[in-house]
């Protein structure tokens, strides 16, 4: 799969031009997601310098790229540099709901799974922890 992610506010916090605070877990999961054959592209509004020093933060952290700010299909209809990036899935923190933590997202790409099947889930862990608390017990007094 070509997944495309964004980099400031959502593999690190958001500081532009200034690199942020690396997210939790997001080189972490980029890692994973590269050794289970993902193709990373990289997308975002850096150039320049400031593009160089994300690439740079990245592989210092034993995250390469397929391809940064550019398309990797370039096949019939799509073999012109476009403005959209094609990819198969976006990690951005400017998605709809916002983007889950990186955790969550490599469980949403590795196991096929929905924004739906995930809120589910939680809801039903959350369900579940409710379950095993103890029950007060009720004083008649107060």
């Amino acid at each position: 799969m070509i997944i495309s992610i964004d980099f400031d506010g959502t593999v690190v916090e958001h500081r532009y031009p200034k690199i942020g605070e690396e997210i939790p877990h997001a080189t972490e999961v980029l890692k994973k997601l590269q050794a289970d054959g993902h193709k990373l592209v990289l997308w975002t509004v850096r150039e320049g310098r400031q593009l160089e020093e994300a690439i740079e933060w990245c592989r210092e952290r034993g995250v390469e790229f397929s391809a940064i700010n550019e398309t990797l299909r370039s096949s019939g209809e799509h073999s012109h540099n476009t403005r959209k990036i094609d990819a198969d899935i976006y990690i951005d923190d400017c998605n709809i709901g916002g983007r889950f933590d990186w955790e969550s997202v490599y469980h949403m790409i590795h196991d096929n799974l929905t924004y739906y099947d995930i809120i589910r889930e939680t809801k039903q862990k959350a369900i579940a922890e409710e379950q095993q608390k103890p029950k007060k017990k009720k004083r008649w007094f107060w």
